[in-house]
C-alpha cells in the first residue's frame, strides 16, 4: 500500500461568510436568559420579536383541517399554490389598491426572511454591490454576506428622524449597486414615510438601473390612525421594485413560516428560478391557513386586526417607563420600541454601552432586550425593545427597569 501525506493543520469546517451574518448576539442573549433563568430568575422576554397571540380560531381550523387530509402531503410547489398567489394578489388589491399578476409577479416564501436570505443569490452576482440601512434587520447584510455581495451601509441617524437620507448616496455607488433594500416601517427602528419619500426613491433607481427591495413585514401594525404604504403604489414601481410581505406579525402566524414577494417579474423570476432549486414550497395546509386569513383581513373592519393590541401595550409601556424616569419615543408602528440608553449609560462614544447594559439588565432585572448593536454600527446607543408581553408583565418589565436604574445610579 502506498504511504499516505497528511496535512499537519486541521481543516475548518466552518465557512468564514457564518461570522458576518450577524446573528450571534440572539443565541448570546438565549444564554443570558439561560444563565437568568438558572439563577431563580422570572425572566420577561423582550427580546426576540416572536408573538405571543395565537391565529384567530378560524385560521387554526382551517389548517387544522387541511393537515388531517389525506391528500394533503404530497410535494407542494416552490413557487405557492394557484390559490394562494390568487390571493394574495387580491389582497394587495383590497389593501393597497396595487394591481399584481398571480402567475409572474407573486412568489410565496417560507417566511419572508427566506427570501430576503436568497435574494441577492438569485439577482446579484459575487463582487456586485447592494446598498442596506444601518441599522438593519440582520439577514439584510447577512444574506450579501452569503452571496458574496458588497455591503453599502446608508446610516439611520435620529437627527434626520431616522430616515434614510438618499441624496448622501454618491452617484458611483448608485451607478455600482445592483439594489437597495429598505424598510419602512422598518426593524429595528420603526421608521415611517409617506408616498412622497417612496415616489423619489422609486425615481432614483429608474434612473441609475438599481432594483428597489422593500420589506413591508409590518404592513398591518400602524398606529394613531397611521397605515403603512405599499412601494408598488408609486406609478411604475414595477418596473424597478419587489415587496415583502409576512404572516408573522401580521396574522400571528410565525411559526408556520408564510409570506411572499411581489413585483417586478424578472426579480420575481430570479427567486422562483432559485427556489425551485433549493426547497419544495411551503406545506400546503399552511398555504390554505394563510388564504383564510388573508380573506379575514379582507372582511374586517379598520379596528380589527393585531394594530389595536400593540398600540395599546406601546402606550401602556412607554409610560410605564416615563413613570420610572426613562423617557423613549413612541413608535408610530411594529412591534418594537427603539430605545436611546439612559443617560447614566450613554456616555462616551465607545462600542459595546448597548451589549453592557443589555446583559447587566437582564442578569440584574431579569427583562431581556436586544442590544443596538447587534443591528449595525449605528445601532450602538440602543436598545430594541419587543412588546411581546400581556400588558402586566409590560408593567413589571418598567417596574423592574425604574428599580435597576435607580439603584445604578446611587452606586
Amino acid at each position: 500500500m502506498d504511504s499516505l501525506t497528511f496535512s499537519s493543520s486541521k481543516r475548518s469546517w466552518r465557512s468564514d461568510k457564518l461570522s458576518r451574518l450577524g446573528s450571534s448576539i440572539f443565541a448570546e442573549v438565549a444564554a443570558w436568559k439561560e444563565e437568568a433563568s438558572k439563577s431563580g430568575m422570572d425572566v420577561i422576554d423582550l427580546g426576540i420579536g416572536s408573538p405571543d397571540q395565537a391565529p384567530a380560531l378560524h385560521i387554526r381550523q382551517v389548517l387544522s383541517e387541511a393537515v388531517l387530509r389525506e391528500n394533503s402531503y404530497s410535494y407542494p410547489s416552490s413557487r405557492g399554490s394557484v390559490a394562494f398567489r390568487k390571493q394574495a394578489a387580491a389582497w394587495m388589491e383590497a389593501r393597497f389598491g396595487v394591481t399584481v399578476d398571480p402567475e409572474d409577479e407573486i412568489v410565496a416564501l417560507m417566511g419572508s426572511q427566506d427570501g430576503l436570505a436568497h435574494l441577492a443569490l438569485a439577482v446579484c452576482n459575487p463582487g456586485d454591490l447592494a446598498i442596506v440601512p444601518d441599522p438593519g434587520y440582520p439577514i439584510y447584510s447577512g444574506s450579501l454576506a452569503i452571496a458574496g455581495v458588497k455591503a453599502w451601509t446608508l446610516p439611520l441617524l435620529e437627527k434626520n428622524a431616522f430616515i434614510p437620507d438618499l441624496d448622501s448616496i454618491p452617484d458611483e455607488v448608485w451607478q455600482e449597486a445592483v439594489f437597495i433594500l429598505l424598510s419602512f416601517p422598518g426593524n429595528p427602528i420603526s421608521t415611517t414615510v409617506d408616498l412622497t419619500y417612496m415616489e423619489k426613491l422609486i425615481e432614483l433607481a429608474r434612473k441609475w438601473n438599481v432594483l428597489v427591495i422593500h420589506d413591508l413585514a409590518y404592513s398591518e401594525m400602524g398606529f394613531d390612525g397611521y397605515k403603512p404604504v405599499s412601494i408598488l403604489q408609486v406609478p411604475g414601481a414595477h418596473d424597478t421594485a419587489v415587496e415583502f410581505h409576512s404572516f408573522s406579525k401580521s396574522f400571528n402566524m410565525a411559526g408556520c413560516r408564510i409570506g411572499f414577494m411581489t413585483g417586478n417579474r424578472e426579480a420575481v423570476g430570479a427567486l422562483k428560478e432559485l427556489k425551485s432549486n433549493v426547497d419544495y414550497g411551503v406545506f400546503d395546509p399552511i398555504q390554505e391557513a394563510a388564504v383564510a386569513a388573508l380573506e379575514m383581513a379582507m372582511k374586517a373592519g379598520e379596528n380589527e386586526g393585531v394594530a389595536p393590541l400593540y398600540e395599546r401595550r406601546r402606550d401602556i409601556f412607554i409610560a410605564a417607563l416615563a413613570q420610572q424616569g426613562w423617557v423613549v419615543q413612541k413608535p408610530r408602528a411594529t412591534m418594537f420600541i427603539w430605545a436611546q440608553l439612559p443617560d447614566a449609560y450613554n456616555t462616551g462614544q465607545g462600542q459595546g454601552r448597548s451589549h453592557s447594559f443589555a446583559h447587566d439588565l437582564l442578569l440584574g432585572t431579569g427583562v431581556a432586550v436586544i442590544p443596538g448593536a447587534a443591528f449595525g454600527e449605528q445601532g450602538e446607543g440602543y436598545v430594541r425593545i419587543a412588546l411581546v408581553e400581556e400588558e402586566e408583565r409590560l408593567v413589571e418589565a418598567a417596574r423592574r427597569i425604574g428599580e435597576y436604574l435607580r439603584m445604578n445610579d446611587m452606586e
